[in-house]
C-alpha cells in the first residue's frame, strides 16, 4: 500500500455538495477540497424537487477539475442522503425528476400505510424507523394520489445509484441506500418483492443489488471526454448512503463499547452490530436497521438534526443578518442556558424556523426565545438531551452500556455541542472526523479496489490520519430538569 493512489469522492447533502479528493499514501490518507457547490430542492406548482440534472453536471465538473493536472484517478465514488429516487422509463430516461423527502406528498401517508399492514408486521419485515419519506410511502403516495410517473416506471434508482448510473451506464442498487427504503429485508439481505405486492407496487422496478465497494466499470466517453480525462477512470459504488460513508470512517477502537453519532443536517444516532434487531425493545424505540460496510448492520435512529440551524440561518439572512455558523457557536456561550427545550423531530418541513420555534415554545407554556442567540443554545441544548434519550433506549435495547460517543461528520466541529453532549449524556464524546463522510466514501473505494483488505484497516488509517477532540463531563447542573422536560414534550 505503499504507492499514492487518488481516490474522488463525491458527498453529496442536503444543503451542498463537494468533490473532494483522497490521497492514500503507505497508510495515511490526506483529503483536498477540488470543488463545492449549493444543492438546493426547487419548489415547482407539482411540489418539491432535487434539481439532479445540475448535481450532475457538477459532478462532472468535479471531475474535469480532479484531472486537469493529469494526475492519474484510481476511482471515483458517489454518497447522498437517503430515501429519495429516480425512476427510469424503459429507455433509461427518467419520467420524473426525484422528490426531495422534505415535500409534502407524503403527509399523512403513515396512517393510511398502516392500514394496508400494520406497523409491527411492517417493522418485522423491514427492521426500518417509520417516517413519512422513506422510499415506500413515497411510493405508496403516488400510488394512491394516481401520479403519471408510476405506471411508466421500469426501474427504480436512489440518488447516489442514478448518478452512478448517468456516470458509467449501469443501472444497479447498493445496498447500503437500499437499506434506507423500507422495502429491503436486513435479515434476508434481499429486497422484499412481496411488501411492493401488498401495497399494491410493482416489484420489477427494484434491481439488481451490489456490494459497498463495488467496481461499476469506468466512466462513459461522454463523461470522460468532458472531463478530458487521461486515462480510463473506474467508478466504484461506494457506500451510496452518506451515512454508511460517516460511520465506516468512524476512528472507534476495537474492544469499546461505542456508539456514534453522524451529525450534520441529520443527525443519525447508533450502534455498529453485526445482525439487525428487529425485536419488540427495537419496535418500542423504533430504531432502524441499515446496512454499513463490510456487512454491519447501522442500528441507528433519525433525529433532526442541525437542519433546525440551518433553516434559521437562511431566515436571518433573508432578513439581512447572515451570521456564519461559527458567530452563531459562540453567541450561544452568551445565552442564558436552559431556557426552553424543543423536540427537534417536530421540524421536518422547510420555513421561517426562528417563528417555528418561537411558536413551539409558546404553545409548551415555555419562556419564548428572542434573539440568535437565544433560539441557537435552545437548539444545541435540545439535541443534546435528545441524544440523550436515544441513547438510553440504545442501550436499553441492546443491554450494553456505551462508554463513548463518537460524533462524526460537519458537526463534529462544533465544540459547544460537543461538550453539551458529553454534559447532557455523563459519556466521553470523541468528535472528529469532521469530513468523515468523504473519508468514508474514499476508504470503501479502496476497499473495493483491493488496496485495503478490511474496514479494521481502514478505521486504522482513520487514526494514524486525522486528529480528534475528546470532551469529558463537566456540568450536570440543569441537564436533569432540561432532560425531564424533554421526556414530557415527546410523551405527548
Amino acid at each position: 500500500m505503499g504507492a499514492m493512489k487518488r481516490f474522488l469522492a463525491f458527498d453529496l447533502g442536503a444543503e451542498s455538495g463537494r468533490a473532494i479528493l483522497g490521497i492514500l499514501t503507505g497508510g495515511n490518507l490526506a483529503l483536498r477540497e477540488l470543488h463545492r457547490f449549493p444543492n438546493t430542492p426547487v419548489r415547482l406548482p407539482q411540489g418539491l424537487f432535487w434539481d439532479t440534472f445540475r448535481l450532475f453536471q457538477e459532478i462532472e465538473e468535479g471531475i474535469r477539475i480532479a484531472c486537469r493536472d493529469g494526475s492519474v484517478i484510481s476511482g471515483i465514488g458517489v454518497d447522498t442522503w437517503g430515501v429519495d429516487f429516480g425512476l427510469l422509463g424503459e429507455d433509461g430516461t427518467l419520467v420524473e425528476n426525484p422528490r426531495c423527502y422534505r415535500d409534502a406528498r407524503t403527509n399523512g401517508i403513515l396512517e393510511a400505510a398502516f392500514e394496508v399492514m400494520p406497523r409491527e408486521a411492517l417493522y418485522r419485515r423491514t427492521g426500518t424507523q417509520f417516517l413519512q419519506f422513506n422510499s415506500l410511502f413515497q411510493l405508496y403516495a403516488m400510488k394512491r394520489q394516481n401520479a403519471s410517473a408510476l405506471p411508466s416506471a421500469a426501474q427504480l434508482l436512489h440518488i447516489p445509484d442514478l448518478l452512478n448510473f448517468w456516470l458509467t451506464g449501469r443501472a444497479v442498487s447498493e445496498r447500503t441506500i437500499a437499506s434506507t427504503s423500507q422495502f429491503y429485508n436486513p435479515s434476508t439481505h434481499s429486497w422484499d418483492s412481496e411488501l411492493l405486492e401488498i401495497f399494491g407496487l410493482d416489484p420489477r422496478i427494484l434491481g439488481e443489488l451490489v456490494e459497498p465497494g463495488a467496481l461499476l466499470g469506468p466512466l462513459l466517453p461522454a463523461v470522460a471526454e468532458y472531463a478530458r480525462a487521461s486515462q480510463e477512470i473506474q467508478v466504484y459504488a461506494s457506500a451510496g448512503h452518506d451515512t454508511a460513508c460517516a460511520v465506516a470512517a468512524a476512528p472507534a477502537v476495537p474492544g469499546r463499547n461505542w456508539c456514534y453519532i453522524s451529525s450534520g443536517t441529520w443527525s443519525l444516532m447508533g450502534a455498529e452490530l453485526e445482525d439487525p434487531v428487529m425485536d419488540d425493545r427495537a419496535l418500542a424505540h423504533t430504531f432502524t436497521n441499515e446496512v454499513g460496510v463490510s456487512g454491519s448492520i447501522r442500528f441507528l435512529k433519525n433525529i433532526m438534526g442541525l437542519w433546525l440551524l440551518q433553516e434559521c440561518r437562511r431566515a436571518w439572512a433573508a432578513d439581512g443578518k447572515d451570521y456564519t455558523y461559527d458567530e452563531l457557536v459562540i453567541a450561544a456561550l452568551s445565552a442564558p442556558p436552559f431556557q426552553a427545550v424543543v423536540d427537534p423531530d417536530a421540524f421536518l418541513a422547510p420555513g421561517n424556523m426562528p417563528e417555528k420555534i418561537q411558536d413551539y415554545c409558546r404553545r409548551t407554556g415555555q419562556k419564548v426565545p428572542t434573539g440568535p442567540e437565544h433560539i441557537t443554545r435552545v437548539i444545541f441544548e435540545s439535541l443534546a438531551v435528545c441524544y440523550r434519550k436515544v441513547l438510553m433506549d440504545l442501550e436499553e435495547t441492546l443491554d450494553r452500556q456505551m462508554e463513548v460517543i463518537h460524533i462524526v461528520g460537519g458537526g463534529s466541529r462544533n465544540s459547544v455541542l460537543n461538550q453539551f453532549v458529553a454534559d447532557a449524556t455523563g459519556r466521553t464524546v470523541v468528535a472528529g472526523p469532521a469530513e468523515a463522510t468523504a473519508i468514508g466514501n474514499v476508504l470503501v473505494q479502496a476497499m473495493g479496489s483491493g488496496l485495503l483488505e478490511s474496514h479494521q484497516k481502514a478505521r486504522e488509517v482513520v487514526r494514524n490520519s486525522f486528529e480528534v477532540k475528546h470532551f469529558e463531563p463537566k456540568n450536570n447542573a440543569g441537564w436533569e430538569h432540561a432532560y425531564a422536560t424533554f421526556r414530557q414534550l415527546t410523551a405527548r
